[in-house]
């Protein structure tokens, strides 16, 4: 059984791409490998800047034989559609048969197709995966009509099994397979020829190529941690930009620069940002102080002088990067000087947030009247809220922010230290705080005036774009509302707020200049907080069924409310009794509902729950009405106080006096009263258990 190796080897790719180009690069040639007959072991996908591998294991040495029949035509059908047939199956008019369709003869072919060899299938499919390939932008070079994202210079291609190792037959635009290759771009060029994976993989690392973009991030992650540690530092950790730069080397080689000290003042999120974005380094820190003072480079190229005159080099343009920043930094601060975060901000005057919806500065005050109205419900202070609504958004109009957008909020926090040396923390911490959740894994604000700005900063947002009908459709989202709406409940959530949003609704839109019914706008935006809480709550592995079950039960209102019982619910039917409380419930709601389909008993009034108790015969619905009794109360009170796990665990005594009813007692008694008397006592079993959710949308 061969196994096939495949590399592609081109002008650099875009490490933003590779990742993903690998995975395309496995899935469309093993899936066209499956279509032709040729299963797998294994199968594995790599990228370097420069190339991408696929290595297939345990593939077929041939295609099975395969036999075809195909209809075609009426047997008196015209000449023109018969040798369309024709064409299309490759026989000739002699081969094929005629059988009776029903209504008259019809043509069929058998078409008998002959098992391959798997060089023959290997090519094609590699062939069309290569002309096909899903490149998010792709070029053309030359005179040929291929399109790769950089020009594509060879094609490494070959079978290997015990008789050796042969070369698939792919000719792609004058670009025949072969089994050589090349190593590193600067430090081996030379080509060399292979006779399988393992063997390539040996060669490459010989030839200063690390094939595996895993074991280049760990290479560079350990070598950086390595020489930092050596002079008492620390890098910063940074996982995207780890995963960016080792797409952007075959060998990587660990550098550490020293940074100019006329630069170590300025703020450490400065300094990272200066050189993650335009020079792709990695910070290094100091531990005591929390000052960045090293820069990490990683080189893709071993010198004669260990990197030295790359550093120099790199030095050089870092502190005219560096240099740049300062010059923000201090025009900023002379800003702040001459009339504080008030002058700071000025320009957010003139600054169009959205056309319908005001200016920056329009924005920021509407933040600071719903921060007002928040902070008492949740034991903020309010005057300290405003502040930090007011200068949370100030450092908008800094040239730091301009040429750093990312630093947004941080740099306000230096810049509100600055303008005020006696500003409460809380309020110049909201300025970053403010701003999350940005993502899924982003942390929430914890301090009750960032919780009350960041509230007021999405609700904003919320209702001026509902008031204006600027609402999310399909997939777009232009205006972020799913991950402001998302920010909201995760607050909610994490700090266990019961905060109304209507009435927060209503005065956030009352700020606006829009059209349309206020209750209508608060009813969608109920809808849709409510929609991404559902999501959220999947997303956190709660089933799909027990969300519904509580929402119908609890309504959606209440994010804290709703996540407890949902939580408490989902570990119930983990259990046993919860599996056959349930099966008893649905058990109870089948028979209801058969008796109200059936003639004698649909005119009954067994869903008003009025038992009588004189008409109790069995020991056993005896013992059932008196557990509901006593449940009852005890589960209403452990709702009550959103003892959730409390009302689970008091329903789960209903287990045994529900399973010995049905053992033991008929519900369909002869006596009329008798029968009417039982399905009221199921009636009020199912009534009791839906107090903590609406079994019925429980699933399995």
């Amino acid at each position: 059984m061969p196994d096939l190796l495949l590399e592609l080897l081109s002008e650099e790719i875009p490490a933003r791409m590779q990742a993903r180009a690998a995975d395309d690069l496995k899935r469309l040639v093993t899936g066209k490998l499956a279509e032709a007959g040729l299963p797998h072991d294994g199968a594995g996908a790599f990228a370097t800047p420069r190339r991408l591998v696929l290595t297939v294991t345990g593939l077929p040495s041939a295609t099975p034989a395969r036999r075809e029949e195909r209809k075609g035509p009426r047997a008196d059908a015209p000449e023109a559609a018969v040798e369309g047939f024709l064409r299309s199956t490759g026989l000739a008019r002699d081969r094929l048969e005629t059988r009776d369709g029903g209504k008259g003869p019809v043509l069929f072919a058998v078409v008998e197709r002959p098992g391959r060899p798997a060089d023959e299938a290997v090519a094609e499919a590699v062939t069309e995966t290569v002309r096909t390939f899903p490149w998010p932008k792709s070029m053309r070079w030359g005179a040929g009509a291929l399109r790769w994202v950089r020009p594509l210079h060879s094609i490494l291609c070959i079978l290997s099994d015990e008789t050796g190792a042969r070369v698939a037959p792919i000719d792609i635009d004058g670009i025949a397979a072969g089994n050589t290759t090349r190593g590193h771009h600067f430090m081996a060029p030379e080509p060399f020829a292979v006779t399988g994976f393992d063997d390539y993989a040996a060669k490459l690392a010989d030839a200063k190529v690390m094939l595996d973009p895993a074991a280049r991030r760990a290479k560079i992650a350990h070598d950086a941690a390595q020489l930092a540690f050596a002079q008492g530092l620390e890098t910063v950790e940074d996982k995207g930009l780890l995963a960016e730069v080792a797409g952007l080397v075959e060998w990587p080689v660990v550098l550490m620069g020293d940074i100019d000290p006329e630069f170590l003042d300025l703020p450490p999120e400065v300094l990272q940002a200066a050189m993650r974005e335009h020079q792709k380094f990695f910070s290094v820190r100091n531990p005591k102080t929390g000052r960045i003072e090293r820069f990490i480079t990683v080189a893709n190229i071993e010198t004669a002088d260990r990197g030295a005159t790359i550093l120099a080099g790199n030095r050089k343009v870092l502190a005219a990067r560096l240099a740049d920043a300062k010059f923000f930094w201090e025009n900023d601060l002379r800003t702040i000087e001459s009339g504080g975060m008030e002058a700071l901000a000025a320009p957010l005057k003139h600054a169009v947030f959205h056309a319908r919806l005001g200016t920056q500065a329009d924005r920021i005050a509407r933040i600071a009247a719903l921060a007002r109205e928040i902070a008492p419900q949740i034991d903020a202070d309010p005057g300290t809220a405003v502040l930090a609504a007011r200068i949370a958004k100030a450092d908008l109009a800094s040239e730091m922010v301009r040429e750093f957008p990312k630093l947004q909020g941080v740099m306000g926090g230096y810049y509100a230290r600055v303008a005020d040396p006696n500003i409460p923390d809380a309020a110049a911490d909201a300025c970053a705080a403010h701003y999350r959740p940005l993502g899924p894994s982003d942390a929430v604000p914890d301090d009750p005036i960032a919780i009350a700005v960041a509230l007021a900063d999405k609700i904003d947002a919320l209702t001026g774009f509902w008031t204006i009908g600027e609402k999310p459709t399909g997939a777009k989202d232009p205006f972020a509302l799913r991950r402001a709406a998302l920010g909201v409940i995760r607050i909610l959530l994490e700090a266990n707020l019961r905060l109304p949003l209507g009435p927060l609704f209503e005065a956030g839109i009352g700020r606006h200049a829009g059209t349309g019914d206020t209750e209508t706008i608060i009813k969608n935006l109920q809808a849709f907080i409510t929609n991404r809480l559902v999501f959220h709550l999947r997303d956190q592995g709660f089933r799909h069924d027990v969300i519904d079950a509580c929402s119908g039960a609890d309504g959606r209102d209440d994010p804290v409310r709703l996540t407890a019982s949902v939580r408490a619910v989902q570990a119930f039917l983990g259990t046993g009794d919860g599996a056959d409380l349930l099966a008893g419930y649905r058990r109870a709601a089948n028979i209801l509902a058969a008796a109200d389909r059936h003639p004698s008993d649909a005119a009954m009034s067994h869903s008003d729950y009025d038992v009588d108790p004189d008409l109790l015969r069995d020991a056993d619905e005896k013992a059932l009405f008196a557990a509901l009794d006593a449940a009852k109360p005890a589960v209403e009170k452990a709702l009550q106080a959103e003892d959730f796990t409390a009302a689970m665990d008091r329903m789960a005594g209903l287990r045994v006096p529900i399973d010995a009813f049905f053992e033991h007692v008929t519900v369909n008694a002869d006596d009329p009263a008798l029968r009417e008397n039982r399905l009221r006592l199921l009636a009020r079993v199912a009534q009791g258990m839906r107090l903590v959710a609406d079994w019925d949308a429980v699933e399995g």
